[in-house]
């Protein structure tokens, strides 16, 4: 099953965020791929982010956040960004405190 891909806002703004275009165009690729099997690509989050998974990509340096909808068969791509653990600019951070805010 082929599913449809779309993303938030903040997805989007995220990814346009990213300065280099080769970069950028990498992350497109992978959130392209995500339309194949997404529950078996990512692994599933814990904790405020349950019900998301994470796949990494362009060398295991960014994070792809984002949601399945079974019965829509779509893929919601929520953010994207570098993963920099303990660091407020942390993808996951930032995931976490956009769900707090009713955002994701």
């Amino acid at each position: 099953m082929v599913y449809r891909i779309e993303a938030t806002p903040s997805a989007r703004a995220s990814l346009l965020a990213v300065k280099d275009t080769r970069i950028r165009g990498l992350l497109a690729q992978r959130i392209r791929a995500l339309a194949d099997e997404p529950e078996k690509q990512g692994k599933p989050l814990t904790d405020e982010l349950k019900g998301f998974y994470s796949v990494r990509a362009v060398g295991q340096r960014y994070r792809i956040i984002y949601r399945v909808e079974r019965g829509d068969d779509k893929v919601i791509v929520a953010l994207v960004g570098i993963r920099r653990e303990g660091d407020r600019g942390d993808v996951y951070a930032v995931a976490e405190r956009l769900v707090r805010r009713g955002i994701l």
